[in-house]
């Protein structure tokens, strides 16, 4: 904080114009996900037997996945053929609104990475940027999300930093 000629004081960072903040959560998408794994349709949580698989599928309440986003997985060291994914997502897509390969955080970061690929980073050029440090549990950021907008960000601007303009780590300077 300084002070101007009539002795007032002044935030020069809040002036600042060069000085942005990006707060990630704001492309957050909010529409519910859930996980399946697909351990419970294997023999032993193992093997699949592809009859078997077949009619567990047949028989499995897919409407608890209406309107989500699912993420499909197998938290065993199962051998799955391609064509067991394949059944898996026929099923889905009568109710869910997309279905991901991988657990959760990997369906998380490809939503935020697609919002972000709609960013013009060129529009922070030579600007001093802070990514936001702090997330709230109803709107986590990976980070890999982090990652993701530092790759972009890099090649534009002057300087970029983690946290808030009071308290920050510097993370890249031009």
């Amino acid at each position: 904080m300084a002070t101007d000629t009539k002795g007032e004081i002044v935030n020069k960072v809040k002036q600042s114009d060069k000085l942005v903040t990006i707060d990630l959560q704001k492309y957050f998408d909010d529409t519910s996900r859930s996980e399946l794994d697909l351990k419970q349709f294997l023999f032993k949580g193992m093997i699949l037997k592809e009859q078997d698989f077949r009619d567990q599928l047949e028989q499995f309440d897919w409407s608890q996945f209406e309107d989500q986003y699912v993420a499909v997985y197998c938290s065993t060291d199962a051998i799955i053929s391609k064509w067991a994914y394949m059944l898996v997502g026929q099923y889905l897509a009568s109710y869910a609104k997309e279905v991901f390969m991988g657990r959760k955080d990997d369906m998380l970061f490809e939503l935020y990475r697609r919002k972000l690929n709609e960013v013009d980073w060129s529009s922070y050029k030579n600007k001093f940027v802070i990514l936001k440090g702090c997330s709230s549990k109803e709107k986590p950021v990976p980070e890999s999300v982090y990652l993701y907008a530092t790759q972009r960000l890099v090649p534009h601007v002057k300087k970029l930093m983690y946290g808030e303009a009071c308290s920050n780590v510097p993370v890249y300077r031009a």
